[in-house]
């Protein structure tokens, strides 16, 4: 309901769709459109790539799987977090724990067998009840004092994983479980329909289904009255107070959940990798999640997988086909240099000049077609938005009891 002035006249009138235009799944045809080229893109490198390159997809994925998790809490919520790389650490040795294979000997680690339909959403249980715990403590503080708590907890980690041998395997690091479903284990090849699949494939289409679910919920999750919810609290804490919103619960909530996929991010990346040690799960893993949300997007499921790309797969590209050049001294650059300079080079121009990231930068890129149509609409013209129903114009001077009195005592006669 839009109430304006036409131009050159006194009287406001008001614009009421005269129905509701029904909700489309996707829109319009451009939307499926590009839903059909990449339908075709994933059909074409499924069926062409190498194993090279569905290792750098797979572990871009996964790295995707817990960018969203982050994006969840720091994005859409407001609350900086550096400890991704903990909780992604407890949804890895969960897996270990309930999947790994029964000890041989006295110094092995501990392992049950458990099939991957128990221990993968177990991964993620793990960590949002550790979260739950944690996060009574750390929501009640905010900002920069929230991201100093958060740290610790990767410090933390770092230290038990290192001593819980029987469950870490030690400094050295354990093997990890690979997903079997009955006799079906994705470390080797399976036909599936007749159709001879990969393990690269195999894993492929598992990350695929997995990122996509937990897209779609968190993008559902975004607009409904909980992902509002979750923005006014980012906004303005004190403001969402007033309107009503339980901050500790949307903290709370939004703490618990990016805790949960974090840890299925985690048992995803130990059983394609195989073997970890536990340094991995260090600060250094953290701060490249932030990198990704904000290079990607913050608070935008696009985003969260676009930031990935960069962060993650970028370096894996430059390490396995060898894109620079071999070096011939101590002054040679180095492809962990090389990461460290782009990190911190996107970092920057993106903060500077696109703060939006890379999705925004994508929607300022769009065309302006749209805009123009309805700039046309507010100089006075009559046109409707293309495909909606039409517009019926109410005299509010008519509606509005007094409007005309007021307006003849004013000294002003209406045309």
């Amino acid at each position: 309901m839009i109430a304006r002035r036409e131009p050159g006249r006194s009287r406001l009138y008001q614009e009421l769709p005269r129905e509701a235009e029904p909700p489309r799944l996707l829109g319009n045809v451009a939307r499926w459109l590009w839903l059909g080229v990449g339908i075709l893109a994933l059909l074409l490198f499924f069926s062409l790539a190498s194993d090279d390159w569905f290792s750098v997809v797979n572990y871009c994925l996964i790295a995707a799987l817990a960018t969203l998790a982050l994006n969840l809490l720091s994005g859409y919520t407001g609350q900086i977090s550096l400890g991704l790389a903990f909780f992604m650490g407890l949804g890895g040795y969960t897996a270990a724990l309930l999947g790994g294979n029964p000890p041989a000997g006295p110094s092995d680690p501990w392992g049950l067998g458990l099939p991957a339909f128990i221990w993968l959403p177990a991964a993620g249980l793990v960590a949002a009840l550790v979260g739950a715990l944690v996060g009574p403590s750390a929501l009640r503080l905010r900002g920069f004092y929230l991201g100093i708590v958060t740290l610790a907890l990767v410090f933390i980690g770092n230290y038990l994983f290192r001593n819980l041998s029987f469950i870490t395997g030690g400094p050295q690091g354990r093997n990890f479980p690979v997903p079997a479903f009955g006799g079906f284990s994705l470390d080797q090849q399976n036909s599936v329909f007749g159709v001879a699949l990969t393990s690269g494939q195999q894993y492929f289409l598992l990350n695929l289904a997995i990122l996509l679910l937990s897209a779609l919920f968190v993008y559902n999750l975004s607009r409904s009255r909980v992902g509002r919810a979750m923005r006014a609290v980012r906004d303005h804490e004190v403001g969402a107070a007033i309107m009503g919103v339980n901050l500790f619960e949307v903290k709370m909530g939004a703490f618990v959940l990016s805790s949960f996929l974090a840890g299925v991010a985690g048992a995803l990346y130990v059983s394609y990798a195989r073997y970890v040690i536990p340094d991995y799960w260090s600060l250094s893993l953290s701060i490249q999640f932030v990198a990704a949300i904000i290079i990607g997007g913050i608070a935008d499921v696009w985003g969260s997988i676009l930031g990935a790309a960069f962060v993650f797969a970028l370096p894996q590209i430059i390490d396995y086909f060898s894109l620079l050049p071999p070096s011939t001294g101590g002054g040679g650059l180095s492809s962990g240099d090389l990461n460290a300079l782009l990190y911190g080079l996107l970092i920057i121009v993106f903060l500077l000049f696109e703060p939006g990231g890379v999705i925004g930068l994508v929607r300022r890129l769009r065309p302006a077609a749209p805009r123009s149509r309805w700039s046309g609409a507010s100089a006075g013209a009559a046109a409707p938005k293309e495909g909606s129903e039409s517009i019926e114009m109410i005299d509010l001077q008519h509606e509005a009891p007094g409007a005309s009195e007021q307006q003849g005592s004013g000294g002003g006669g209406a045309p």
